[in-house]
C-alpha cells in the first residue's frame, strides 16, 4: 500500500512539473506582449500626434493585432515581440518617450524627421540593450550625448544628426565595434572625435571638431605643435648664443688681464 501510496505521488509531482513547463513559455509570452502593447500606449500618451499618423487603439487588444499598426514591425507570427518601430517623418511632438523601456525586444528605433526635443536619456542603453540601429536625425534633440550608448554594443547604425546636440562626442563610442554607419553632422559639437571608420561628411558643419578624419587637435600635432616647437627652438638658439657671448667676453675679459 505504502509503495502504491509513493508511485501515486511521484505520478502526481511529474505531471505537475510538466504542465507547470508547458505554462511557463505561454506566461512569458504573454507578459511579453503585455509589455509591448504598455510600451506603444506610453509613446502615443507622451507625443503629440497632430496628423494622426498613429492610429493605434488599444481596445481588447490581444496577442498580435498590435503588429499591424503603423510603423510596428514584429518577429514573426510565433512570436510576437516587436523589434522595429519606425515613426520617422509624423510630424510628432514631444520628448524621447520614456515608455520605450518596455520594448524589451526593440532592435531599430527610427525616430527620425519629427520635432522632438530634450536630451536623449542616460539610461537609454539600459532601457533599450538590444538595439541594432539607432536614428533621432532631424529633431531638435539638445544636451550632450549620453556616454552610455557605447553599452548598447550591437549598434550597427547611429544617427544624431540635424539636431542640437552641444559638448564633445563620448570617447566611449569608439568601443562600438560593429558600427557601419555613424552621423552626428550639422549639430554644436566640439573637441576629438572618437575612432571610427567614417568619412569627414559624418562630422559635417561641428566647428569645433577635431582629429582624424578632420584636421588635426591643438596639442595632438599640427600647428599648435609646430608653434610649440619652433617657439622652444628660438629660445634655445636665444639662450646658448647668449651663453656663448658672455663665455667669448669673459675669456677676452681674463685674457686681457694676463
Amino acid at each position: 500500500m505504502a509503495f502504491i501510496l509513493r508511485a501515486f505521488i511521484l505520478l502526481f509531482l511529474y505531471t505537475f512539473v510538466w504542465n507547470l513547463s508547458c505554462i511557463t513559455p505561454l506566461f512569458s509570452s504573454s507578459t511579453d506582449e503585455y509589455s509591448d502593447v504598455q510600451c506603444l500606449k506610453s509613446i502615443k500618451d507622451a507625443l503629440e500626434d497632430p496628423f494622426n499618423h498613429l492610429t493605434w487603439t488599444f481596445e481588447n487588444v490581444t496577442a498580435g493585432p498590435f503588429c499591424n499598426f503603423v510603423g510596428v514591425e514584429c518577429w514573426n507570427d510565433q512570436e510576437i515581440k516587436i523589434i522595429n518601430l519606425r515613426l520617422s517623418n509624423m510630424a510628432l511632438k514631444g520628448k524621447f518617450p520614456q515608455g520605450l523601456e518596455h520594448c524589451k525586444s526593440l532592435q531599430s528605433l527610427d525616430l527620425s524627421g519629427n520635432h522632438l526635443y530634450g536630451t536623449i536619456p542616460l539610461e537609454i542603453s539600459q532601457n533599450l540593450p538590444n538595439l541594432i540601429s539607432l536614428n533621432l536625425a532631424n529633431n531638435s534633440f539638445s544636451g550632450e550625448i549620453p556616454s552610455t550608448l557605447a553599452n548598447c554594443s550591437y549598434l550597427n547604425m547611429l544617427e544624431l544628426d540635424h539636431n542640437q546636440l552641444t559638448g564633445q562626442i563620448p570617447q566611449q563610442l569608439g568601443q562600438l565595434g560593429r558600427i557601419k554607419v555613424f552621423n552626428v553632422s550639422n549639430n554644436m559639437l566640439s573637441g576629438p572625435v572618437p575612432n571610427f571608420p567614417v568619412p569627414e561628411e559624418s562630422y559635417a558643419n561641428n566647428k569645433g571638431l577635431c582629429g582624424e578624419p578632420l584636421k588635426p587637435c591643438k596639442g595632438k600635432g599640427g600647428s599648435f605643435k609646430f608653434d610649440f616647437s619652433f617657439e622652444s627652438g628660438f629660445v634655445a638658439g636665444f639662450v646658448f648664443s647668449a651663453v656663448s657671448f658672455i663665455i667669448s667676453f669673459v675669456s677676452c675679459v681674463c685674457f686681457g688681464h694676463i
